[in-house]
């Protein structure tokens, strides 16, 4: 037994590691996921009015209204939509009693089903409602199928998840799912500074660089003129290969900074005054 003034080594309990995995959906299920979007931004938008009513009245104390009160305020309200059930109800109220929360604000900003200022579709769900179905899996009584279902095979549950919309129109399923626990180890070296740049994206103190990619450049061409043709899918289309190149090169640069390096000090450039300037397409290109 440990005297008195000893310490007992004990093991040290690690939090649990989530990660949320896409999976692109298939085009099946894009109109019932649509017509979803549309009845969520609908309880959106009532828990937004509802919420800033009861913040400021007109006689009665004002009162902040939380995910329970919300809940418990449309509680069979799943009989007026025919795509989403209740626990969607629930989540969408959650979301918003904890987004309200976060900004500190009375109404937060309405969700746009129709028009050129639309929302993105954002459909979430319960875990308990997704289940699985051989390859596939079930919702609400619909068969969800996903792109590349392999990488399924070893997920045996999940959390609470959501499917959201693309620009161009394409649907995810992001399902967060318990990630294994790896042994983490300190870093070989301490510290190193990166100074940003456009010839040189970023250049740290210890050499390395990572030259400029222009992803958006090469293709400037092509979105101008799908832009002129008033295409705006295809420019869509082709500002997102840009996206993913710019995107995938950066990270691979910092993660590679992030493995060897304990400690990472930044140049304090503005970016945001930067895409004021003439070098604005440099700079935003630049990611």
């Amino acid at each position: 037994m440990p005297t008195a003034g000893s310490h007992a080594a004990c093991p040290v309990e690690c939090a649990p590691i989530i990660g949320t995995r896409r999976h692109k959906v298939h085009g099946s299920l894009y109109r019932w996921l649509e017509q979803a979007a549309i009845e969520v931004n609908q309880v959106w938008n009532w828990a937004n009015s509802t919420s800033a009513k009861a913040a400021c009245p007109f006689a009665a104390p004002p009162k902040w209204l939380t995910g329970f009160d919300l809940c418990k305020l449309s509680a069979g309200a799943c009989r007026e939509f025919e795509c989403i059930g209740a626990d969607t109800i629930q989540r969408v109220n959650c979301e918003f009693a904890t987004r309200r929360r976060q900004f500190r604000k009375v109404r937060l900003r309405w969700r746009v089903s129709r028009g050129p200022k639309r929302s993105l579709g954002w459909v979430p769900f319960k875990a308990a409602s997704l289940r699985r179905h051989g390859k596939h899996l079930r919702l609400c009584g619909q068969t969800v199928r996903v792109f590349e279902s392999g990488r399924l095979a070893g997920v045996t549950c999940w959390r609470d998840g959501f499917f959201a919309q693309g620009s161009v129109g394409d649907w995810w399923l992001c399902l967060p799912v318990l990630l294994p626990q790896v042994e983490l180890t300190a870093a070989p070296r301490e510290a190193v500074g990166i100074d940003l740049g456009l010839k040189d994206t970023a250049v740290t103190s210890d050499g390395d660089r990572l030259a400029a990619g222009r992803c958006y450049r090469d293709l400037e061409s092509q979105i101008a003129q799908a832009q002129r043709r008033a295409h705006k899918r295809q420019a869509k289309r082709l500002h997102r290969p840009a996206a993913r190149r710019r995107a995938n090169a950066i990270h691979q640069f910092t993660r590679s900074l992030v493995a060897q390096h304990q400690s990472i000090y930044i140049g304090d450039v503005s970016s945001l005054k930067l895409a004021k300037t003439r070098m604005a397409k440099s700079v935003l290109d630049s990611g």
